[in-house]
């Protein structure tokens, strides 16, 4: 449609509008699909990392927690259970079976994506548990971790990486012959 002024030339022509055509949309769907492709995998490899710098550090409050409570309970030794290490999230009164060391969430068993176990062992029949050893394991292998952590009295973190087992808290030794980490 052409406008007409008075004697004038035309100003503008209207142009009828036109939308996006379904083949343009679906090359915008496609790309966005190829890229969130790309994304994804990294985006969980990510929390995998995070997860497992998380269990590896949890490991190492454990530990730091066993040697506390062997200094404060010295007639006991190290913690029996990991229970024991922690005790109630508000008003906590530290006793040999919940000594407010670590935080309520640590010490039931499970953070972000791992599951924790603490055991203190006697050995020498003194009846005083003289060593201990602390694991964690992914809860859901390959998905929210790859590796299991563990340290004993030594205080060196080892890795065990690429097995889907349950922690490794049952012996010091099954804990000894993991790798250290670097």
């Amino acid at each position: 449609m052409i406008v007409y002024m008075a004697g004038k030339k035309p100003i503008s022509k209207v142009k009828r509008m036109r939308g996006f055509s379904l083949i343009e949309l679906l090359i915008v769907v496609a790309i966005i699909l190829i890229i969130a492709a790309i994304a994804i995998p990294n985006l969980l490899r990510a929390k995998i990392a995070a997860n497992e710098a998380s269990a590896a550090n949890s490991v190492r409050k454990i530990a730091t927690a066993e040697v506390t409570y062997n200094s404060a309970f010295p007639t006991v030794g190290y913690a029996a259970a990991l229970t024991e290490l922690g005790g109630p999230s508000v008003a906590c009164n530290p006793s040999s079976t919940t000594a407010c060391i670590i935080d309520n969430s640590l010490s039931n068993g499970q953070r972000s994506g791992y599951q924790f176990v603490a055991v203190g062992t006697s050995t020498g029949g003194s009846g005083i548990n003289n060593q201990f050893v602390a694991g964690s394991a992914p809860l859901t292998f390959n998905n929210t971790g790859v590796r299991n952590f563990c340290i004993v009295t030594d205080g060196v973190l080892r890795v065990d990486p690429g097995t889907a087992t349950p922690p490794p808290a049952n012996t010091v030794a099954l804990c000894a012959a993991y790798p250290l980490t670097q």
